[in-house]
């Protein structure tokens, strides 16, 4: 059974100087199998199309007019599985103080997961950084899975997320 679209309109969140990206998150883990999101926005949300590309969903954009978007975003597969921060082997040895310590608190998404794998890039294989993180960085599990990397990480009494992320070969 092929279910419509689920619509969601985040023009007022815009409005109202918010950050839509958590509404849109929650949108996105509401949807029933095979699902898409019909996106209503005041702007073309680029970032937004690699982050759920890598959900399993392909954008469809169109201007509406005075500057507002709409966005289709289409299931591809039976959508991704984002793995969390179980899904990996266990961590046994020792790994090396982070060789890079970044804070991206202030940052807004998708730029934390930009900035931890931007790191990860510059560092040699066993190399680690942390980063301290706005929420748990749920896409960025599947990232570092797929580059072959580890992580541990923890949420943090002032509701940030501190992450560890152990560089695997290249």
């Amino acid at each position: 059974m092929s279910h419509p679209p689920l619509d969601l309109d985040v023009r007022p969140i815009l409005r109202a100087g918010g950050e839509p990206f958590s509404a849109i998150m929650e949108a996105v883990d509401s949807l029933a199998p095979g699902q898409g999101l019909r996106l209503l926005a005041s702007f073309k949300p680029v970032p937004l199309f690699q982050v759920l590309g890598s959900r399993g969903f392909e954008p469809s954009a169109r201007e509406i007019g005075n500057g507002d978007w709409e966005v289709l975003f289409c299931p591809t597969n039976a959508g991704a599985e984002i793995p969390s921060k179980t899904d990996q082997p266990n961590i046994t040895d020792e790994w090396p103080l982070p060789s890079v310590e970044i804070d991206c608190r202030d940052l807004f998404p998708p730029e934390p997961m930009v900035k931890v794998l931007e790191a990860t890039e510059a560092l040699a294989t066993g190399e680690t950084v942390a980063a301290l993180l706005p929420r748990e960085p749920r896409l960025l599990f599947p990232e570092l899975q797929n580059r072959g990397h580890m992580w541990k990480g923890e949420q943090q009494k002032d509701g940030s997320y501190r992450i560890i992320v152990r560089v695997g070969a290249k």
